[in-house]
């Protein structure tokens, strides 16, 4: 009788660690992500450049997803770039390699400046930054 008891229990542990295993393992691979900034000034005249020190903030991390952007401007003249690269093409794709990055604007015209620089990941993921900067014509500040 003991023999066969601990033949049931040993049948019934092979039969649960064998319904347990499967082929189906499910591995995240789509992290939401969002992209911070520090503060940027308001206001910024023809010709200058301001820098936008942006953060990549992933909520998780999978090795083979990529991450890429582009820009549209709205309103005035202006071209981005990143440290050392030529201005970037509105609509254009480019790839983001670090998870701390620069941008650099820089005005072209005397009118407000308003663009959007949209990051995208290899999951679908999107994300949206907006800018807007009022033209510095030099003049005095209304009170």
């Amino acid at each position: 009788m003991r023999k066969c008891a601990s033949y049931i229990i040993f049948t019934l542990l092979l039969a649960a660690i064998a319904c347990a295993c499967s082929d189906d393992i499910d591995i995240k691979q789509d992290y939401e992500f969002q992209v911070t900034h520090l503060p940027v000034p308001k206001k910024i005249k023809k010709g200058e450049t301001v820098e936008i020190r942006c953060q990549l903030e992933k909520s998780g991390s999978y090795a083979n997803t990529a991450y890429k952007f582009r820009y549209f401007q709205f309103d005035g003249m202006g071209s981005l770039r990143m440290d050392g690269s030529k201005p970037f093409l509105p609509n254009d794709y480019y790839g983001l390699t670090k998870e701390s990055f620069s941008f650099y604007y820089t005005s072209q015209s005397d009118e407000q400046a308003v663009f959007d620089i949209y990051f995208f990941n290899s999951e679908g993921n999107s994300f949206t930054l907006s800018f807007t900067f009022n033209a510095d014509t030099g003049g005095e500040e209304e009170v």
